[in-house]
């Protein structure tokens, strides 16, 4: 447990004199609530006084005692509004924070391990164990303090009163400290299974709402409504055990301390009627016993907090301490030159005897090649043959062993990211659309995508929405904007539910091309568009393709014909190399394959 605690520190050190500052309002609400009975020992023990000996001055001396309380009163709840204002306060800034560096992990990490984690599970893990987190930084942190000055003031005022006494009403603190231990632990493993259905509920809810066009076309909404009702049951269920140990744990801490109140007011009294004792001293004590009850009750409530906020930071370090995908990129930006421009990137690619695997099977094997600039390299193949793999660890979306992978004749490991990936236009399989208008989806390519307007702002910069539409003609997108209801400033819907397959490769083909790349990747970008419209992309893409080095994924050969190389793999490897002609006149795999796209396009034709 130190060690995640040693974690969490950097977080809570940014806000330390905020801390200090709520620290001294904590000190004074606390120095103000346990001197308040101190005051009411003596009023009762004048008032007792005055009575006994008539003096007619006692009742204004009691107004004064009374205006006194008052006043304590007021100042206590001051300092008690300040203090939570300043530490729970700082407990926000410190979520922020946490919230900030959880998602920018996320965001650093390899595409491999998202494949083993659910969306739903992280979405649970950045706002319910976050929530749990700042619960634990900021209120159990301040109750924590508060209780403990109570507890050790409120101890010294009672021996200061009767150490007998005292020493009766702290009899029950051994127990109570056994059972706040073993509760404790109880509670803690009760909150990892609870925060862990949490996450698989989340997960069930949104894969259901993603998929939920799949769900009804293959009408399965009753089973997916069963899986959620289980995963709901269950997680009630785990809520439920918990609810069993705090309503034992709670009803314990009250009894033990009523114990405490009994015993001290019979004995207490018995002192004060043979005199050892005033009606004063007593009182105060009662007081003093009923604010140990307070610390007992919240220790054990900020003990579920601390166990709670506990397990949900360790499940916040299981995503936290996975290494990024970008760890190589410090070793980059070491052997980088300490000042100077970054360097340019001319579009050289190279693949030495290269071998990768994951999950402990080959995906390529000894696959070498190379383009130089402005070429164009085609890849062509069966499905699972390795072609997109292959694409994919040009920009380290994978991490190539070293020495295999080669831009400009460097290492691609030995080039800082930022500078390899601002070289490469990568238009995916499946292509992702954000849910905001078509403009902004295709400025999301550009070096100038910063100054891409906030929701709600209607147009893009001048320069940046000549771009745009630069890329959309070339695309073949432009005709399409014109027929939607507010052109480029239609909004296209969560994952661009609003456009069909091969508008979506379209305008992720946009958003590549307005980013002006060195290196263009297209891995079997135009799938789903008709062949008419991919003819026509083709053409435009001939004249941008002259300015840089172009990696086709393809499986129509009609895309691919011009390519300067084509490598045609299967089952990870090598297997045909060449330009279209030579590789039709060898008469292999891929004139097997080109003889089949004729055949289809003749029986289309008739």
């Amino acid at each position: 447990m130190s060690a995640a605690v040693s974690k969490l520190l950097p977080f809570l050190l940014r806000y330390r004199r905020r801390f200090a500052a709520g620290a001294v309002f904590l000190v004074c609400t606390t120095a103000i609530q346990v001197l308040t009975p101190w005051v009411l020992k003596y009023a009762i023990d004048e008032l007792e006084a005055g009575i006994a000996a008539r003096d007619a001055t006692a009742g204004a001396r009691l107004g004064l005692y009374a205006a006194a309380i008052v006043g304590m009163a007021s100042a206590a709840g001051a300092c008690r509004f300040l203090m939570r204002r300043i530490i729970i306060g700082a407990s926000r800034e410190i979520e922020y924070d946490l919230r900030n560096a959880f998602f920018a992990h996320l965001e650093r990490l390899p595409p491999a391990w998202f494949q083993a984690h659910r969306t739903g599970d992280l979405m649970s893990r950045a706002t319910n164990d976050l929530s749990a987190v700042r619960m634990m930084a900021g209120p159990a942190v301040m109750y924590t303090a508060t209780t403990s000055i109570t507890f050790v003031a409120s101890v010294v005022l009672m021996l200061s009163i009767s150490p007998r006494l005292t020493l009766l009403a702290l009899l029950p603190l051994p127990i109570v400290s056994v059972v706040v231990k073993r509760f404790g632990d109880a509670i803690y493993r009760h909150s990892e299974r609870i925060q862990a259905q949490l996450a698989h509920l989340s997960a069930v809810v949104q894969e259901a709402l993603a998929g939920v066009r799949v769900v009804r076309a293959y009408r399965r909404e009753e089973v997916e409504i069963d899986r959620f009702r289980d995963a709901n049951r269950e997680y009630v269920a785990r809520n439920r055990e918990m609810i069993r140990v705090q309503g034992v744990f709670h009803p314990s801490l009250g009894l033990f301390l009523g114990l405490s109140a009994l015993v001290v007011l019979w004995i207490g009294s018995r002192q004060v009627i043979a005199g050892q004792l005033t009606i004063g001293s007593l009182v105060a004590f009662n007081a003093y016993v009923a604010m140990l009850s307070w610390p007992m009750i919240a220790f054990g409530w900020v003990t579920n907090m601390l166990q709670r906020g506990m397990a949900a930071w360790r499940r916040m370090l299981d995503v936290l301490e996975v290494e990024p995908a970008a760890v190589g990129d410090l070793e980059a930006a070491a052997r980088a030159p300490a000042s100077g421009p970054a360097p340019v990137v001319r579009g050289e690619v190279e693949f030495r005897r290269l071998t990768f695997a994951y999950d402990g099977r080959d995906v390529l094997t000894n696959v070498s090649a190379r383009v130089g600039p402005g070429q164009v390299l085609a890849l062509v193949g069966p499905t699972g043959a390795g072609k997109s793999t292959l694409v994919d660890l040009l920009p380290r979306l994978y991490e190539p062993p070293r020495g295999t992978v080669f831009v400009d004749g460097i290492d691609v490991r030995d080039v800082p990211l930022e500078v390899l990936r601002g070289a490469i236009g990568y238009v995916p399989q499946e292509p992702f659309l954000f849910s905001t208008t078509v403009a902004e989806n295709v400025a999301f390519g550009a070096v100038e995508a910063t100054s891409v307007p906030p929701p709600g702002v209607p147009a893009l910069p001048g320069a940046l929405q000549a771009a745009v539409e630069r890329a959309a003609g070339v695309a073949q997108l432009d005709g399409d904007v014109r027929a939607f209801p507010e052109g480029y400033q239609t909004t296209v819907g969560e994952r661009g539910i609003t456009l069909s397959g091969g508008q979506k490769q379209r305008v992720a083909l946009a958003r590549a091309l307005v980013a002006d790349p060195r290196i263009l990747i297209l891995d079997d970008a135009l799938s789903a568009v008709d062949t008419h419209t991919e003819e026509a992309i083709v053409s435009r893409l001939r004249a941008v393709m002259r300015q840089r080095t172009s990696i086709l994924v393809s499986h129509r050969i009609s895309a691919v014909r011009d390519a300067d190389l084509i490598l045609v793999l299967d089952d990870g490897r090598v297997v045909e190399r060449g330009t279209h002609d030579e590789l039709v006149a060898r008469d292999g795999l891929y004139a097997g394959l080109h003889r089949k796209q004729l055949l289809a396009l003749a029986l289309e034709g008739d």
